[in-house]
């Protein structure tokens, strides 16, 4: 893939951009695999790969410029706006959105955010995409000073973007290198943004977290149901369960499963899935996935999928000391993937996966089965 932003040298984000794809996920195959150590019972499975372009579902745009030439993408050194409307990551069918969205900014008056001088309300556009098409779209204010101007013009963006579903605005007053505030003021009827993995309705709302990549989150959980359908367990924990995705994939009948979120978001969204999906054997609670760990009797299988920073010390050392069976661990980070196995000797990985969520950069998820020998 070649970027005319990344030649021009105004945008650098995607770190390998330029590189043949293939080469990119072999150099990911090899940074893992030494991460991870060798290990003679492992069995390293064939990556997988998607589009290497047009591949994200979730556009995170900075606001910059002015009220009557607003740009939309990232700010360079000076916190000057960078517009990256022709973003080769973005598929043309959520490209063809950021034109509209540009001159709604002018249409109702929303001053963009300038960080030097601390001063505007419009931070960051945040659009999400569904399988279908249908598009979530988040307003990151400073403020509610722009909320009237928005809901007075929020007919005619609907009108000119017929696929948008649910439209929110997010409340981040203080100054700070965030995406995104706790606040969220939701300004559509429509609540939840279906987004279809595999034949499941996900329903994402507007603080809900949701791979990057759906074509190949939906290889990842089509792959880790696969392991758990061979092991067969009774009982199933999903811990960081986000909005339900391996839960629901995993669910079946006679099988207990329980998801933990910390987000209460999130777990509205799954319960709603479940129901949905008609599933009596799968709950959802939110709460801190450690502290839940600590206070119920251990299941036949427990899947993780931490944030960055991995499970850390304290659950690592509750499943090395547990009576669970098997673990099916996605992380989205490798280098702490390989602290929390080190914590769990008694728990070997049997099987291996890089999954090639983020093309062009050095990113990547790694899914792991692990068995206690």
């Amino acid at each position: 893939m070649q970027c005319a932003y990344f030649d021009a040298g105004v945008c650098r984000s995607c770190t390998w951009m330029g590189r043949p794809h293939g080469e990119q996920v072999a150099d990911k195959e090899r940074h893992c695999a030494t991460l991870l150590g060798e290990r003679d019972d492992l069995v390293w499975l064939p990556p997988v790969t998607g589009r290497e372009s047009g591949y994200r579902n979730k556009a995170k745009m900075v606001v910059g410029g002015t009220v009557e030439n607003p740009t939309l993408g990232i700010l360079d050194a000076g916190g000057a706006g960078v517009d990256l409307q022709g973003c080769g990551l973005y598929p043309e069918s959520l490209a063809d959105c950021f034109g509209v969205l540009a001159a709604f900014v002018t249409r109702a008056t929303l001053t963009p955010y300038d960080v030097p001088a601390r001063t505007g309300e419009l931070k960051n556009l945040l659009v999400t995409q569904s399988p279908d098409g249908e598009l979530l779209l988040r307003f990151v204010l400073r403020s509610q000073e722009p909320v009237a101007r928005i809901r007075k013009h929020l007919p005619w963006l609907l009108a000119a973007l017929p696929q948008l579903r649910v439209v929110s605005v997010n409340l981040l007053p203080d100054h700070k290198a965030v995406l995104e505030g706790d606040r969220e003021i939701l300004l559509t009827a429509t609540e939840t943004l279906r987004m279809r993995v595999n034949g499941i309705d996900l329903h994402l709302r507007p603080q809900s977290f949701f791979q990057t990549n759906t074509e190949v989150a939906a290889a990842l959980y089509r792959h880790a149901t696969t392991w758990v359908e061979e092991l067969a367990p009774s009982s199933v924990w999903d811990l960081y369960c986000g909005v339900g995705g391996f839960a629901l994939h995993v669910a079946a009948p006679g099988r207990e499963v329980v998801g933990i979120e910390t987000s209460v978001e999130a777990i509205a969204s799954a319960t709603l899935s479940a129901a949905d999906l008609g599933l009596t054997g799968v709950r959802f609670a939110a709460g801190d996935a450690t502290e839940f760990a600590l206070s119920a009797p251990a299941p036949d299988l427990v899947i993780v999928n931490p944030p960055r920073r991995g499970i850390g010390d304290v659950l690592s050392r509750w499943l090395e000391a547990s009576d669970v069976r098997h673990v099916v661990y996605s992380s989205c980070n490798a280098a702490s993937l390989a602290r929390d196995l080190a914590a769990m000797p008694s728990l070997r990985p049997r099987r291996a996966q890089v999954l090639d969520m983020f093309p062009q950069t050095t990113h990547y998820e790694v899914l792991t089965l692990l068995e206690r020998v």
